[in-house]
């Protein structure tokens, strides 16, 4: 405790002298987070390599993050965060799509390891003569910005930074825990195994409509550490298109996502063609194989203290998954609640339904035995994956720590009703300054 209060105070000092000596022209924040989870045992027909233990499991994780910011030449920023992260989810994070902790990686080595996660330069151009304030904040700088404007963003990042944003369910630091619900689970996201790639986006931001544009580099290999550049290749290509507006005086907003990712894909298909038991995806892999896939993401503030969000999403589902997790199609409604209804105005609670489902060949090619880099029972007797979640987000002090209590219920985890339901209960501790 006396070291996290030390590091708590250093930082506060750093940033004091960041934006008074300098005026903005630069700031860093940090921020870490701590997750145990606990599963109790639970029923289970049968289960192989890549399964969820049915047996009582106990697991932890660990990041940490530096955020570096320097304001360059007018409407010019520069961003570096070197990040350490450790510890594993449950099973090594396999056997649901949607995996119970957003803040492990499909990683071989549990050890905490020191990586750059982003490190990009953004410029924006004004299209109006209207400006607001920008507030400081993690990769923000504060500085006076452009209402209207377009924006250039290139280097190593997350596309879930600029896509996919919703105020109520995106971060598993803070918000739900599920992967499911951080992210659109249909979204394979180009990313290396980390979440971060190569990217080069554009934002037009003009009134209520917003519109994105991203091309990024994918992995060389499903669920691969190392990015492929040659864009002749595999490459990703993302839009959204964002409208905000207002139901009686309170703010609401959709956005329509759409992908497409081109890399070396296996197809389920062919791979059961070649071998009608126990296929293997991995021999059927050939360039120029794709994958489309659309999402849907809304949110509605109801009052001060509700707010309403859903998403749905969809994947052609018919080669294999490459960068996220195995869901080809999705969809989640929750709430969020605000303290201040019980006058706790730091605190945060919210509560969320998500429903997940594979396509048809993806199905038949599980039921016959194969599996790909998240799933694999040997056999799949399948249904719709269906996850409830609860949290409870508690400030215990004006020191900037966060304390969460958390729990998850899974039917057909994996997509088997051989397996399940469970339970998995997780305690989060988080720092942010």
């Amino acid at each position: 405790m006396r070291s996290l209060i030390t590091t708590i105070l250093l930082f506060s000092t750093i940033q004091l002298w960041a934006q008074d000596s300098s005026q903005s022209r630069f700031n860093i924040h940090f921020q870490t987070t701590y997750i145990y989870q606990y599963k109790p045992s639970f029923h289970s027909d049968y289960e192989s390599a890549h399964s969820l233990s049915s047996k009582e499991e106990k697991q932890n994780s660990i990041t940490a993050t530096m955020y570096l910011g320097a304001r360059l030449w007018k409407g010019a920023a520069f961003y570096f965060n070197p990040e350490i992260a450790g510890g594993s989810g449950l099973s090594g994070a396999s056997g649901m799509g949607g995996s119970t902790n957003g803040e492990t990686f499909r990683v071989g080595d549990p050890s905490p390891t020191l990586y750059v996660a982003r490190a990009y330069l953004t410029q924006i151009f004004a299209l109006g003569k209207n400006s607001e304030q920008q507030d400081d904040a993690a990769n923000q700088i504060a500085v006076k910005t452009p209402v209207e404007y377009v924006k250039i963003m290139a280097g190593k990042f997350s596309l879930a930074d600029i896509f996919d944003t919703n105020p109520f369910s995106n971060s598993p630091r803070t918000q739900f825990i599920n992967w499911a619900l951080m992210n659109n689970g249909a979204w394979d996201f180009a990313a290396n195994v980390r979440g971060y790639t190569y990217i080069v986006a554009g934002i037009v931001h003009k009134k209520e409509m917003t519109y994105k544009l991203a091309f990024a580099a994918l992995p060389k290999t499903a669920n691969g550490a190392e990015l492929q550049t040659n864009v002749g290749t595999s490459y990703s290509v993302n839009a959204e298109i964002s409208h905000s507006f207002r139901i009686k005086h309170k703010a609401a907003n959709v956005s329509l996502l759409a992908y497409y990712n081109n890399a070396p894909m296996g197809n389920y298909t062919t791979a059961l063609q070649q071998l009608p038991f126990t296929p293997d995806i991995v021999s059927t892999r050939k360039s120029g194989a794709g994958k489309f896939g659309l999402g849907l993401n809304a949110d509605y503030k109801l009052n001060d203290n509700w707010g309403l969000f859903s998403r749905i999403g969809w994947n052609d589902g018919k080669n294999e998954t490459w960068c996220f997790t195995e869901i080809d199609r999705t969809i989640s409604l929750g709430l969020s609640i605000d303290g201040k209804k019980w006058h706790r105005n730091d605190d945060q609670a919210g509560i969320a339904i998500v429903a997940n489902g594979l396509s048809k060949s993806h199905k038949d090619y599980l039921a016959a035995g194969g599996s790909g880099f998240v799933l694999g029972d040997g056999a799949l007797s399948y249904a719709a994956e269906t996850i409830a979640e609860l949290y409870y987000n508690f400030k215990p002090s004006n020191i900037p720590l966060y304390i969460s209590g958390d729990y998850q219920f899974c039917m057909n985890p994996g997509y088997n009703t051989a397996r399940g339901p469970l339970s998995v209960f997780s305690l989060r501790a988080h720092v942010e300054l």
